[in-house]
């Protein structure tokens, strides 16, 4: 039976539209957009500019992947096939372990030292655990105190200049504290200095906290937390360096 002339142009406009789709995403500079192998050629390039030493440590991961994965086969009497199997598989996980954890210390260095360059480290915080909120509170100077609620309860990061960022934070830490009644509410000021965290050690010294609160808390501190950023602004932040490769955020989590 023939097709109608209503059914042909449908058929028409929905291939037109996956064409147009395909082209979208083709000259899309958006990560998301890419496919799997594009992303990571990307994510080595980026890495690469900023760790010279990437291709030496994947090269050495490669290798002792492979290594290990033929003395293991010949230890056990693994057939070959099994035993060249094996070792490609072992080569491709260690290089993709070790390119992921580079790239996570390259993309800290590359922002390190811009206004919110702290928001780069919190969103590598396992986000099954932890939620994370940029900028809450900010000075003209952009001197930032950005949030993350999970299991130590609410904690405050403030990054910029200390004479500033002092009474910004202490101000941040008792509002909380009105609010989140009997929630710890620690307060972290990022920098090289006495008593502050490194970028590069912020994501450990957050994981690091003693546990204070259970998960099904964290809906409800969530739930009192809106009312307090409804009136608040939003400060213009440095975008996440990464594309979204599917497992890469759990992967640089150290999961």
């Amino acid at each position: 039976m023939a097709k109608s002339e209503k059914a042909k142009a449908l058929e028409a406009k929905q291939k037109a539209a996956i064409k147009a789709e395909k082209l979208r995403k083709k000259n899309s500079d958006n990560p998301a957009d890419w496919g799997r192998i594009r992303q990571y050629v990307h994510l080595y390039k980026t890495t690469a500019e900023i760790d010279p030493k990437l291709n030496l440590w994947v090269a050495l991961a490669v290798v002792a992947a492979v290594a290990v994965s033929v003395l293991f086969g010949v230890l056990t009497n693994a057939w070959p096939i099994l035993i060249v199997i094996t070792a490609i598989l072992m080569a491709l996980l260690a290089a993709n372990l070790v390119l992921l954890r580079r790239a996570k210390q390259a993309a800290l260095t590359r922002h390190a030292g811009q206004a919110g360059s702290a928001a780069v480290a919190l969103q590598m915080l396992n986000a099954k655990k932890y939620s994370h909120q940029a900028a809450i509170a900010f000075t003209r100077e952009m001197d930032m105190v950005h949030r993350v609620v999970g299991p130590s309860g609410v904690v405050l990061v403030g990054e910029g200049q200390p004479g500033r960022l002092r009474p910004l934070l202490a101000q941040e830490q008792r509002r909380h504290q009105q609010v989140l009644f009997g929630v710890p509410v620690t307060t972290l000021v990022l920098g090289d200095g006495e008593g502050q965290v490194k970028l590069h050690d912020l994501q450990k010294a957050i994981e690091k906290l003693p546990k204070a609160i259970q998960p099904s808390q964290q809906t409800a501190i969530q739930q009192k937390l809106r009312s307090l950023d409804a009136v608040r602004p939003k400060a213009p932040l440095p975008k996440g360096p990464l594309p979204n490769v599917k497992g890469l955020n759990r992967a640089m989590r150290g999961r």
